[in-house]
């Protein structure tokens, strides 16, 4: 995959899933990656195969909540490397819960994750991606950042959230002039960990609604996805739906409008009958 040999990427949830996989397949193009996680183990993994396929890395533990760590690393990274063109927002955690069941703290906690880890990384890397000459901002959001379903108002609400601020991002960009491209991703079923690793609400069996996705929902795996959205990246496009569940499901919400939502309330309910 041309246009990523020499290129600083930065790459937030590297320890698995989607981040993993963007990382491996940029190394693989001839990256210069700087990978991290919360989770050291899957990070070590992570670094270890890019080291192994020749890929300059550095690895770092993060959370993306602490934004003056975020700096911090971001002008680190920039040290190490002399500069930095991309930087893939990756990191994200997911909660099911109805509002009225959900605490304070449940959708505060996506929150931090999902939008405000996004908000930290675009902000602390985008005057590196400026100094560049060549940047471009990732923005991982979700098939629930363009649609709505009953438990998810916590994810949706930070999806969505990150969808408005990348698509605000690029046109910025564009009329400010600046050297920067953006995309804001729209993943469908991954085959990843997420809802293997949920938090859910009081009274959901999040073990019964993990294996419910993994069986019924997650349809593409996530080396298909890395090379779907580098794809996009490559030639710049504003935003890109991975998979054909996230294509389908666009298209329902574009034709019906807010109708979208009687429907999916009701295949929500005998899909998933542990989210009520």
């Amino acid at each position: 995959m041309d246009g990523f040999a020499g290129k600083v990427a930065v790459v937030t949830g590297a320890g698995s899933g989607i981040g993993q996989a963007l990382a491996l397949e940029l190394g693989r193009s001839g990256a210069k990656l700087a990978i991290s996680d919360v989770d050291l183990e899957g990070l070590a993994v992570t670094e270890a195969r890019l080291k192994a396929i020749g890929a300059p890395v550095k690895a770092d533990r993060l959370d993306v909540t602490e934004r003056e760590a975020f700096e911090l690393y971001a002008d680190a990274v920039k040290a190490h490397f002399g500069k930095v063109n991309q930087i893939y927002n990756n990191a994200g955690i997911a909660f099911t819960g109805d509002v009225e069941a959900s605490s304070y703290k449940d959708i505060e906690r996506v929150m931090d994750v999902d939008f405000w880890g996004v908000v930290n990384g675009t902000k602390s890397f985008l005057p590196h991606l400026i100094e560049s000459g060549d940047g471009h901002v990732v923005n991982v959001s979700s098939l629930f950042g363009i649609f709505s379903v009953p438990g998810q108002a916590a994810y949706n609400a930070a999806k969505f959230a990150v969808r408005g601020f990348t698509e605000a991002l690029r046109q910025e960009m564009v009329a400010g002039k600046r050297p920067v491209k953006v995309t804001t991703v729209h993943p469908g079923g991954i085959k990843t960990a997420i809802a293997r690793n949920a938090a859910a609400a009081e009274g959901i069996d999040a073990e019964k609604l993990a294996n419910t996705f993994d069986k019924k929902l997650a349809k593409t795996t996530p080396e298909r996805a890395a090379v779907i959205i580098l794809d996009a990246v490559r030639k710049n496009k504003a935003r890109v739906l991975v998979g054909a569940d996230a294509k389908a499901l666009d298209v329902i919400v574009r034709l019906t409008g807010s109708g979208y939502q009687r429907l999916f309330a009701s295949v929500i309910a005998r899909a998933m009958p542990g989210v009520r």
